[in-house]
């Protein structure tokens, strides 16, 4: 599973990776784990929703 300070860990790291424009698939944790949901919560409030239109 992991502990509040390993998920809130997880959160932070996957929101940092996307500030430097890692793709999602950069995540360090198993797909089965919390963690791995964790840092993907973190990865997409920073990741805007949908890209910009270039004109």
């Amino acid at each position: 599973m992991g502990t509040r300070e390993e998920i809130t860990r997880a959160v932070v790291e996957g929101a940092e990776a996307s500030h430097r424009g890692n793709r999602p698939t950069a995540c360090p944790y198993p797909a089965d784990t919390l963690l791995r949901t964790a840092w993907i919560r973190g990865y997409a409030t920073v990741r805007p929703l949908t890209e910009p239109r270039a004109e």
